[in-house]
């Protein structure tokens, strides 16, 4: 071993430096400055991502979602600006792209997961024009509010791949934030809405879709379902969905729209799908509830590469964080694990611009409300807007990311 390699032996390595990758280092620091940490990240910049629906829909200024890399790394902790190639788990070591295998003693992968933009033929040569665009990028997310603020009349195609996928509320939210916009200006009348989703409901707790559809019928959105995108032409602003029927028969729709808001298919990182620590799906293999590898003891995982049957959203990363903090330091003591993931996720459905219902919801769908004596689990309320639109990104930059970890901690074992 090469003496660059001794140096990189670190006592904690993290591979991904988005919101779960950060979250973790600092909740470590917090409990232990001792330790020698390492994130592998490459990008330049960090991003809120859930404020981008709210960027769509002309109520959060884009801007304000992203911050340079440099500032949101925890004091203390090494950051290693190279990808991933790939992971050896039987040498405890990370492949890089640029540089020397680092080792490390443990290992927690929070890689994120992969949006696939080139899965859709003709979606990368015209999201961002011809009235294609996606709240999944910083970049296109402002091209939905500028659609939304010119479209007087004509078709509006909302779409949701299969899952998994980052935010499952995410693409109905869209929708209604622009028939939120659409109706206040008289022109909803005036348009055809249709969100055509892949799966065969509207939201996968049942629970929550009273509510929602409350507000479909109140738009008049039209619901296609096991109806998934399959390729868009941007010129002729036509897409093409593949439809299933209920014999399982696919067939091909073309349909022509004037705005065509679409969800990515989502899946694994290139470095993980294919490699030791991944399940048979490309995903990071954990047990669900300590969110340990179920193979490499010293290896646990958090946030959307993981195997877990949870949401993928950023509040799940959030209580994932203090689990794998407080299991990962327990197990290096030879200590038994504290604490269990309980599949928490929350999906602030945004059904019209100042009201949410706060969808918080666990594994099996159980109802996991934070506040339920203050905020109706069930209901679409003004005071869920102001959690979500201000007081949740406060939260992410000033306590998630510096390791304050107020009302994250699940129950014990």
């Amino acid at each position: 071993m090469s003496e660059k390699q001794q140096n990189n032996v670190f006592d904690v390595l993290i591979a991904g430096g988005g919101a779960a990758g950060i979250g973790l280092a600092a909740s470590l620091k917090c409990r232990d400055k001792t330790l020698k940490i390492a994130i592998i990240e490459p990008s330049d910049h960090h991003f809120y991502q859930p404020s981008w629906t709210l960027v769509g829909g002309g109520a959060f200024d884009v801007k304000n979602s992203r911050r340079n890399t440099k500032d949101v790394m925890p004091s203390g902790v090494t950051w290693i600006k190279d990808r991933i190639s790939s992971f050896n788990p039987e040498l405890n070591e990370v492949i890089l792209s640029h540089e020397d295998p680092v080792k490390y003693k443990y290992l927690a992968v929070a890689t994120g997961l992969k949006i696939n933009w080139d899965a859709i033929p003709g979606l990368t040569d015209t999201i961002g024009k011809n009235g294609v665009t996606s709240n999944y990028s910083y970049m296109h997310s402002p091209y939905t509010w500028e659609l939304v603020k010119k479209m007087k009349s004509g078709k509006a195609i909302f779409t949701q791949p299969p899952l998994p996928f980052k935010c499952p509320g995410a693409p109905q939210k869209a929708m209604y934030l622009s028939c939120h916009e659409w109706e206040k200006q008289g022109n909803l009348k005036n348009i055809e809405v249709e969100l055509n989703n892949a799966g065969g409901a509207l939201f996968g707790v049942a629970d929550f879709v009273p509510s929602l559809m409350e507000y479909v019928k109140k738009y008049n959105a039209t619901l296609n379902f096991s109806c998934n995108l399959i390729s868009v032409n941007g010129p002729e602003q036509k897409a093409t969905f593949a439809v299933k029927d209920a014999e399982g028969n696919i067939t091909q729709v073309e349909k022509s729209f004037d705005m065509l808001h679409v969800v990515p298919p989502q899946g694994p990182q290139d470095c993980v799908k294919g490699s030791p620590i991944a399940d048979a799906a490309g995903w990071v293999e954990v047990d669900q509830h300590t969110l340990q590898h179920t193979r490499y003891p010293n290896i646990f995982g958090l946030g959307d590469c993981c195997s877990s049957p949870n949401s993928k959203t950023a509040a799940a990363a959030r209580k994932q964080v203090v689990v794998v903090a407080e299991n990962l330091l327990a197990f290096r003591s030879n200590q038994p694990m504290p604490l269990k993931y309980d599949g928490y996720g929350s999906c602030p459905l945004t059904v019209e611009r100042g009201k949410i219902v706060l969808a918080e919801f666990g594994y099996g769908g159980k109802l996991l409300p934070t506040f339920p004596w203050l905020i109706n689990p069930l209901k679409a309320t003004k005071l869920a807007w102001i959690l979500k639109k201000d007081v949740l990104p406060w939260l992410y930059w000033n306590a998630m990311l510096k390791g304050r970890e107020w009302l994250a901690r699940p129950f014990e074992n």
